[in-house]
Protein backbone atom coordinates (compact mmCIF):
# COMPACT_ATOMS: atom_id res chain seq x y z
CA UNK A 1 0.00 0.00 0.00
CA UNK A 2 1.45 3.30 -1.06
CA UNK A 3 0.74 6.33 1.01
CA UNK A 4 0.93 9.77 -0.43
CA UNK A 5 1.45 12.76 1.72
CA UNK A 6 -1.38 15.25 1.74
CA UNK A 7 1.01 18.07 0.92
CA UNK A 8 2.16 16.66 -2.40
CA UNK A 9 -1.20 15.47 -3.72
CA UNK A 10 -3.62 18.28 -4.55
CA UNK A 11 -7.07 17.18 -5.49
CA UNK A 12 -9.32 19.02 -7.92
CA UNK A 13 -10.95 21.07 -5.15
CA UNK A 14 -7.64 22.43 -3.92
CA UNK A 15 -6.68 23.38 -7.45
CA UNK A 16 -10.07 25.07 -7.95
CA UNK A 17 -9.69 27.08 -4.73
CA UNK A 18 -6.21 28.20 -5.77
CA UNK A 19 -7.57 29.32 -9.16
CA UNK A 20 -10.49 31.17 -7.55
CA UNK A 21 -8.14 33.13 -5.31
CA UNK A 22 -6.03 34.12 -8.31
CA UNK A 23 -9.20 35.03 -10.22
CA UNK A 24 -10.42 37.22 -7.34
CA UNK A 25 -7.07 38.99 -7.15
CA UNK A 26 -7.09 39.71 -10.90
CA UNK A 27 -10.71 40.88 -10.76
CA UNK A 28 -9.89 43.24 -7.89
CA UNK A 29 -6.92 44.61 -9.83
CA UNK A 30 -9.15 45.12 -12.89
CA UNK A 31 -11.74 47.03 -10.85
CA UNK A 32 -9.06 49.25 -9.29
CA UNK A 33 -7.69 50.10 -12.73
CA UNK A 34 -11.18 50.93 -13.99
CA UNK A 35 -11.73 53.27 -11.04
CA UNK A 36 -8.40 55.00 -11.70
CA UNK A 37 -9.24 55.36 -15.39
CA UNK A 38 -12.70 56.79 -14.64
CA UNK A 39 -11.20 59.27 -12.18
CA UNK A 40 -8.56 60.33 -14.68
CA UNK A 41 -11.21 60.72 -17.39
CA UNK A 42 -13.33 62.96 -15.13
CA UNK A 43 -10.29 65.08 -14.31
CA UNK A 44 -9.50 65.35 -18.01
CA UNK A 45 -13.07 66.40 -18.86
CA UNK A 46 -13.07 69.00 -16.09
CA UNK A 47 -9.73 70.34 -17.29
CA UNK A 48 -10.68 70.56 -20.95
CA UNK A 49 -14.26 71.88 -20.55
CA UNK A 50 -13.29 75.60 -20.23
CA UNK A 51 -11.11 75.33 -23.33
CA UNK A 52 -13.92 73.66 -25.28
CA UNK A 53 -16.33 76.43 -24.25
CA UNK A 54 -13.84 79.11 -25.27
CA UNK A 55 -13.18 77.37 -28.58
CA UNK A 56 -16.92 77.11 -29.30
CA UNK A 57 -17.37 80.82 -28.57
CA UNK A 58 -14.50 81.72 -30.90
CA UNK A 59 -15.91 79.49 -33.65
CA UNK A 60 -19.31 81.19 -33.33
CA UNK A 61 -17.65 84.60 -33.63
CA UNK A 62 -15.68 83.44 -36.67
CA UNK A 63 -18.84 82.14 -38.33
CA UNK A 64 -20.59 85.44 -37.61
CA UNK A 65 -17.71 87.50 -39.06
CA UNK A 66 -17.41 85.21 -42.06
CA UNK A 67 -21.09 85.60 -42.89
CA UNK A 68 -20.76 89.40 -42.60
CA UNK A 69 -17.78 89.36 -44.96
CA UNK A 70 -19.62 87.16 -47.45
CA UNK A 71 -22.62 89.47 -47.31
CA UNK A 72 -25.09 86.99 -45.92
CA UNK A 73 -27.02 87.09 -42.73
CA UNK A 74 -25.57 85.76 -39.52
CA UNK A 75 -26.23 82.05 -39.07
CA UNK A 76 -28.87 81.03 -36.58
CA UNK A 77 -27.36 80.06 -33.27
CA UNK A 78 -27.59 76.32 -32.90
CA UNK A 79 -28.91 74.77 -29.78
CA UNK A 80 -26.46 72.93 -27.58
CA UNK A 81 -26.66 69.17 -27.52
CA UNK A 82 -26.24 67.71 -24.08
CA UNK A 83 -24.91 64.23 -23.54
CA UNK A 84 -26.63 61.68 -21.41
CA UNK A 85 -27.12 63.08 -17.91
CA UNK A 86 -25.38 66.37 -18.73
CA UNK A 87 -28.60 68.38 -19.14
CA UNK A 88 -29.72 67.62 -15.60
CA UNK A 89 -26.33 68.56 -14.19
CA UNK A 90 -26.36 71.83 -16.14
CA UNK A 91 -29.88 72.66 -14.96
CA UNK A 92 -28.96 72.00 -11.33
CA UNK A 93 -25.80 74.09 -11.66
CA UNK A 94 -27.84 76.98 -13.06
CA UNK A 95 -30.42 76.73 -10.28
CA UNK A 96 -27.71 76.48 -7.60
CA UNK A 97 -25.92 79.52 -9.02
CA UNK A 98 -29.16 81.54 -8.63
CA UNK A 99 -30.82 80.15 -5.48
CA UNK A 100 -33.15 83.16 -5.00
CA UNK A 101 -34.66 83.08 -8.48
CA UNK A 102 -37.38 80.80 -9.83
CA UNK A 103 -36.95 79.93 -13.51
CA UNK A 104 -39.38 79.03 -16.26
CA UNK A 105 -38.21 76.15 -18.46
CA UNK A 106 -37.86 78.59 -21.37
CA UNK A 107 -35.53 80.81 -19.32
CA UNK A 108 -33.41 77.81 -18.38
CA UNK A 109 -33.26 76.74 -22.03
CA UNK A 110 -32.15 80.20 -23.09
CA UNK A 111 -29.44 80.28 -20.44
CA UNK A 112 -28.17 76.85 -21.48
CA UNK A 113 -28.59 77.54 -25.20
CA UNK A 114 -30.81 74.53 -25.78
CA UNK A 115 -34.45 73.95 -26.65
CA UNK A 116 -37.21 74.62 -24.16
CA UNK A 117 -38.86 71.31 -24.95
CA UNK A 118 -35.73 69.43 -23.91
CA UNK A 119 -35.73 71.24 -20.56
CA UNK A 120 -39.46 70.68 -20.03
CA UNK A 121 -39.14 67.02 -20.87
CA UNK A 122 -36.24 66.64 -18.45
CA UNK A 123 -38.26 68.27 -15.67
CA UNK A 124 -41.30 66.09 -16.39
CA UNK A 125 -39.27 62.90 -16.48
CA UNK A 126 -36.55 63.47 -13.85
CA UNK A 127 -36.90 66.91 -12.27
CA UNK A 128 -40.17 66.24 -10.49
CA UNK A 129 -38.49 63.34 -8.64
CA UNK A 130 -35.37 65.30 -7.74
CA UNK A 131 -35.28 66.15 -4.01
CA UNK A 132 -33.07 69.22 -4.62
CA UNK A 133 -35.48 71.04 -6.95
CA UNK A 134 -38.72 72.82 -5.97
CA UNK A 135 -41.49 72.66 -8.56
CA UNK A 136 -43.73 75.68 -7.98
CA UNK A 137 -47.11 75.83 -9.79
CA UNK A 138 -48.03 79.19 -11.33
CA UNK A 139 -50.90 80.49 -13.41
CA UNK A 140 -54.44 79.20 -13.75
CA UNK A 141 -55.03 75.59 -12.80
CA UNK A 142 -51.43 75.09 -11.77
CA UNK A 143 -50.51 73.57 -15.12
CA UNK A 144 -47.41 75.71 -15.55
CA UNK A 145 -44.41 75.52 -13.26
CA UNK A 146 -41.33 77.47 -12.29
CA UNK A 147 -38.31 75.76 -10.80
CA UNK A 148 -36.02 76.73 -7.97
CA UNK A 149 -33.33 75.01 -5.95
CA UNK A 150 -34.48 74.02 -2.45
CA UNK A 151 -33.09 76.16 0.32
Amino acid sequence: MTTMSKESALDKFDIYIANVDEFKALNKQKNELREKMAEMQLQFEETIRPYENELNAIIKKLESYLSKIEGGSAPKPTSAKFGRGKLGISIKNLLQANPDKAFKPREIATALQTKGTAVSLWFNKYGNLDPEIDRIPVGEGGKRFVYQIKK
